[in-house]
This record gives structure tokens, C-alpha cells and sequence, in this order.
């Protein structure tokens, strides 16, 4: 039962890996396909994390598990970030660019990080959001029961709206600007949504991970309803959690959330029934793909012309064969893409002693 739900799990996180990809897609599209893809493909990402959590019960082992989830996500963060840098300042001076100012700059952008991490940094923003959703579930599961769980996570859910209605209405302007002006290191602040979506799949749990079909068939229909509304202009939703883009109080709760049940049911069903390997494949090499897609492109795109699907297979195959060679010639590769598991301490063999002798 374990491996037929890591099965659907790991094939499920590797299809939201190729809608990154395909997300970043930098050419126009007839069908709005990276509007429907944000509607849920990074809230599904956080509802996946949150069924995993497990709270802290006992004294002593919360800095344990913050080292663990540190190593895992921010070391990896740390080692592409200056990987991408190194290789970007190398192609910058050797285009004749010698502006000291420009590269205090650009490192002093990589240091706030967020959406202020712009280009081949793109999706970063991700990873230490995602910590910082760790951390808040970390302290709420810890020291609060579950009524006030909710009420704090009431309390987040509003004050993220109230901070995208501050950028969306009184600044204005394009999202991704908008949001700049409220300065924030490693968007932080978007982890009072994500805490929503990262608690919504620790407390469905038993839901997610057996997608019955009443579920599955309410989430087709909702699903269904809100692209057919969206797509006759009746509604103009859209969702970004990087730029702090939340557009309806109640559609950002029921879209996202239905259409993360429609995929994860969907997989479910699959998987039970056939070997989706492949998608296993990208899942296991998705830290290099979320982390190198984009830069991809950058050095790519001077030589190859192509289109969405050059994009996402270069996308993909580029950053799956990078990961190959750091695990296999790079020095403690594997934990530099996200493979770290804390040593078991072994328990201390209880000592005999011989009976005295009269």
C-alpha cells in the first residue's frame, strides 16, 4: 500500500513538474494554458508538502527536524544559486560587461531573493517559501490545539489578502511590479498563503490520499464550471502566489483545491492500473529541472529556435542530465539536490553487570 501511493504521488508531482516547465514558457499561446496552470499548479505543490508533515510531538526534536528540511531545500537553493551566478557572471564578462555597480546589483536582488530574483531565478522563490511554511506549521502544530490551528490560519489567509488587495488596487499597475514594493527577503510573506494550502493537505489527508469518486467527480465539475466561466469572460480569475496575486476570497480556496483533486484522482487511477516510470523519472530529478528550466532557455535560445515544445524539452532533458552528473562527479551531489536524511542515532546498548560472587 506504501509503494501504490508513493507510486501516484511521485507521478503526480512529476506531471506538476512539467507544468513548471511549461509555465515558463516565454512565447504567446492561443489557448490561455499558463493562466489555468497557475490556478492551482504551485497551491498543489504545498496541499502534496502538507500531507507529508508530521507534527513534532516530543521535547527536543524540533531543531532536528528544522536541520533536516534545512539541508533539504535551502542547501540545494544555496548551491544553484551561486552555480547559475558563477556561470551567468562568466557569460556577462565575457560579453564585455566590466560594471562593478551592475554586479553589486544583481547580487545584492539575489540576496532579497523572491519575486525581486528575477530571469533565470525565477521559480526560487518557491523553495524558501516553502521553509518558511515548515517553519509556521512547525509552531502552530506544536504549541496550539486545532481550533486555534484554524483561527491563526483564518487570520493569515486574510492578512495575504488584504497585502494582495493593498498591491493589486492601491499600487496597481503589473503584478510582478506591484508587488516590489513592498520589500520582503525570500517571500516570506507568501507563506501566509501557502500555510493555507500546506495545512489543507495535512488536514484532508485521508482525502488526498484516496480520491473517492464523488471527489473526484465534484472537482471535474467545479474545475470544469470555472474554466467555462473564465473562458466566456464571465469571470477573470487568476492566481500567482510569487506576486502576491490573490484574486477572490473564496475561488482561491475552491479552484485551486478542486483542481489539485481532479489531478491527484486522476493519477490515483492510473497509477493503480499501469507504470507511469517516466514520470517517476522527472519527479526524482525534479530539483534540477525546477532550479535549471529556465536558465535552460537563456543559453539556449541564441542557438535553437523553438516553439512549447523545444521549451519543454529542453526543459527537462537539459537540467535531468545535469542531475546525473552532479550526483555522480560533483562531491556530495546528492546533497546538493535535496538528498540529505539525518544519520539514526543508535541506541545505547544496556550495560550487564555480573552477579557478586560470595
Amino acid at each position: 500500500m506504501e509503494k501504490k501511493r508513493l507510486s501516484w504521488v511521485d507521478v503526480t508531482k512529476g506531471f506538476l513538474m512539467i507544468l513548471v516547465v511549461i509555465g515558463h514558457y516565454p512565447g504567446q499561446l492561443d489557448f490561455p494554458l499558463a493562466k489555468y496552470i497557475y490556478w492551482f499548479h504551485m497551491p498543489a505543490f504545498f496541499i502534496l508538502s502538507g500531507m507529508f508533515f508530521k507534527p513534532i510531538l516530543e521535547k527536543g526534536l524540533t531543531r532536528q527536524a528544522i536541520h533536516k528540511r534545512f539541508m533539504q531545500l535551502i542547501v540545494p537553493y544555496l548551491f544553484f544559486l551561486v552555480t547559475i551566478t558563477v556561470i551567468r557572471f562568466g557569460m556577462e564578462i565575457g560579453s564585455g560587461n566590466l560594471d562593478v555597480s551592475w554586479y553589486l546589483n544583481d547580487l545584492w536582488t539575489l540576496v532579497i531573493g523572491g519575486r525581486f530574483a528575477r530571469g533565470a531565478y525565477g521559480v526560487f522563490w518557491f523553495v524558501t517559501t516553502l521553509f518558511f511554511t515548515y517553519l509556521f506549521f512547525i509552531w502552530m502544530t506544536k504549541y496550539f490545539n486545532r481550533a486555534k490551528q484554524i483561527a491563526i490560519l483564518v487570520v493569515f489567509y486574510l492578512i495575504a489578502h488584504l497585502e494582495s488587495l493593498f498591491v493589486m488596487r492601491v499600487v496597481g499597475g503589473a503584478p510582478d511590479e506591484a508587488s516590489q514594493t513592498i520589500p520582503m527577503i525570500w517571500n516570506i510573506d507568501v507563506a501566509l498563503m501557502a500555510v493555507v494550502y500546506f495545512s489543507l493537505g495535512y488536514y484532508m489527508k485521508n482525502i488526498w490520499q484516496n480520491v473517492t469518486k464523488p471527489w473526484l467527480i465534484t472537482g471535474l465539475i467545479v474545475s470544469g464550471t470555472a474554466i467555462s466561466l473564465d473562458w466566456f469572460k464571465v469571470i477573470d480569475y487568476h492566481l500567482s502566489m510569487k506576486f502576491l496575486r490573490y484574486d477572490h476570497l473564496i475561488l482561491d480556496l475552491v479552484i485551486p483545491l478542486s483542481m489539485t483533486l481532479v489531478f491527484v484522482g486522476v493519477f490515483q487511477f492510473i497509477a493503480s492500473r499501469m507504470s507511469l516510470k517516466w514520470l517517476q523519472k522527472i519527479e526524482k530529478h525534479s530539483i534540477s529541472i525546477m532550479y535549471l528550466h529556465i536558465f535552460t532557455d537563456i543559453v539556449l535560445n541564441d542557438y535553437f529556435n523553438y516553439g512549447i515544445i523545444g521549451f519543454t524539452a529542453f526543459g527537462l532533458v537539459v537540467p535531468i542530465g545535469a542531475s546525473i552528473i552532479i550526483q555522480k562527479l560533483v562531491p556530495h551531489g546528492k546533497l546538493f539536490l535535496g538528498g540529505f536524511s539525518p544519520k539514526k542515532r543508535k541506541a545505547p546498548k544496556p550495560t550487564t553487570t555480573k552477579p557478586l560472587i560470595n
